[in-house]
């Protein structure tokens, strides 16, 4: 039971497959030989194919039946190809076969077969690997015949015979045996290449193309030849256009960075182009084909002409240039510090104002943005120094970016600010002028604001190491006062003057 349902399954398979591939056999005729082929549970490959026949009438016999080895039902086609180049295309044959069909797998075909080649294949979807040629020959023996092969040459002539701007050659070839496999032509003996469309030769002088082809039995001709001479185009005085294109990345200068590439580009609306050159700085004139790559540092100056098929040659064209270093990377961020200055108390408390200077360098790429914030408050760029009047205790981050992005880490300053009137110093010096180590300044002992007088925040009586370091201490605190609008700066500057004439520190 299981056989026969099998058989019905495999029936009605081949039925449909039947109905798709649309077998076309040719009518029989009186076949002069017999070739077959044998299919098995393989899908890779023919299990025997013939692989030469002469031409003429032929019964083709194509079985995949239990006795060539179909152990499964698998079905297979045979199938000549009629569309692929290169191949015989007169023969029309798909033929399926499956041990369960009407002839147990087993089926004949008659066909006319010619002299060349012909391609064959499964159409089965799997067993496209399935493929393989038949090489036929003419009747009567094997094929020794070469081909026969001609040349044209076409194109405009002028009244002495010769093509003018260009000369096209057309190559035909025939076999009677075996058929022909290739056709090749070479130009003016340069190098042989197979022929698929006309040749154009535009090249101005005298000119001889070769050719010869080979058919599928490897019988070579006997090489053909043409020449005849390219002229160009009578009348042509206009010599051709010629422009040179530079790209590559500028700096801020025009600068290329590492390297320029020159484009040449050259028309001609008469004859033709014949050929193009260039001249790199004091270096010779040199064929273009390809843009031109200059990567050496320095000022460059690049010519360029053209020349047309009938000799006209452009006037010299020149573009200068400069190529650079490319720049090593900027990845150092810009330095940034701040500054606090202002009137300050004993206990070095800002006296109603505290005020922050920020200065941020960066001596590569650039200084791009600087940016402080107050407190918790938010990052606002830096354009002036920052003054801080609220009382309490404050900080102010700043930072800074460069032109390359590189962001420097936040930094900070803290200081406390108290509002004016505020007394810091119960015991104040009340002289009336500001006298320094008995040196009077006569510049007035005035109030800077929260009860300490000028004596008072220069603190003479103070232990500093250094002479310099109580100067030093005198030009913070007077600058501060100016700042504060405590002190005038000549006022500031006398004071000054008597701190350093002074021996306190030393």
């Amino acid at each position: 039971m299981r056989t026969s349902l099998t058989r019905r399954a495999g029936a009605a398979m081949i039925g449909m497959l039947l109905a798709v591939l649309s077998i076309s056999v040719p009518p029989a005729v009186a076949a002069a030989q017999t070739l077959t082929w044998t299919a098995d549970d393989d899908i890779t490959a023919y299990r025997s194919a013939p692989a030469t026949a002469v031409a003429g009438a032929t019964t083709v016999v194509f079985e995949n039946s239990a006795a060539t080895g179909n152990t499964t039902g698998m079905p297979h086609t045979l199938t000549f190809d009629t569309t692929t180049a290169g191949y015989n295309h007169d023969v029309t044959l798909n033929i399926l076969a499956s041990p369960f069909d009407v002839n147990d797998g087993r089926h004949e075909a008659t066909v006319t077969l010619t002299p060349g080649k012909y391609r064959y294949f499964c159409t089965i979807p799997g067993h496209s690997t399935m493929v393989g040629e038949l090489t036929v020959t003419a009747g009567g023996g094997e094929d020794t015949t070469a081909p026969t092969v001609t040349g044209t040459v076409t194109g405009n002539r002028n009244a002495d015979g010769h093509y003018v701007g260009s000369a096209t050659v057309t190559v035909a070839a025939a076999d009677t045996g075996s058929g022909v496999k290739t056709v090749e032509y070479q130009v003016d003996d340069t190098s042989w290449q197979t022929y698929t469309t006309p040749a154009v030769i535009t090249a101005i002088g005298d000119h001889a193309v070769q050719f010869r082809a080979t058919d599928h039995a490897g019988n070579v001709s006997t090489t053909g030849s043409v020449s005849f001479r390219v002229v160009g185009a009578p009348g042509d005085t206009t010599a051709p256009t010629v422009t040179a294109a530079l790209t590559g990345e500028q700096d801020a200068a025009g600068n290329y960075l590492g390297r320029a590439t020159a484009t040449i580009t050259a028309t001609d609306a008469g004859s033709g182009v014949e050929r193009t050159e260039y001249q790199l700085d004091s270096g010779a004139w040199t064929a273009y084909t390809t843009p031109i790559v200059v990567s050496a540092p320095g000022m460059h100056m690049l010519h360029s002409r053209a020349t047309d098929k009938a000799g006209n040659t452009s006037a010299v064209q020149m573009t200068h240039f400069t190529v650079v270093e490319r720049p090593v990377e900027d990845t150092t961020p810009p330095a940034v510090t701040a500054v606090v200055t202002g009137a300050r108390d004993t206990g070095g408390a800002y006296l109603g104002t505290a005020t922050v200077t920020i200065t941020a360098t960066d001596a590569e790429s650039g200084v791009d943005t600087v940016e402080y914030r107050l407190d918790s408050g938010a990052w606002t760029a830096y354009t002036s120094p920052v003054a801080v009047s609220a009382a309490g205790a404050h900080t102010v981050g700043y930072r800074a970016a460069d032109n390359a992005g590189n962001t420097a880490a936040e930094r900070a300053v803290s200081f406390t600010v108290v509002a004016p009137g505020t007394d810091a110093c119960p015991d104040s010096d009340t002289r009336d002028t500001v006298i320094i180590d008995g040196i009077d300044t006569r510049v007035p002992n005035a109030d800077t604001g929260n009860g300490c007088t000028v004596n008072d925040l220069i603190a003479e009586r103070d232990t500093y190491p250094t002479h310099a370091a109580f100067v030093r201490h005198v030009e913070s605190v007077t600058a501060s006062l100016v700042t504060a609008g405590r002190l005038t700066p000549r006022q500031a500057g006398t004071i000054v003057r008597a701190a350093a004439r002074s021996d306190v520190g030393s």
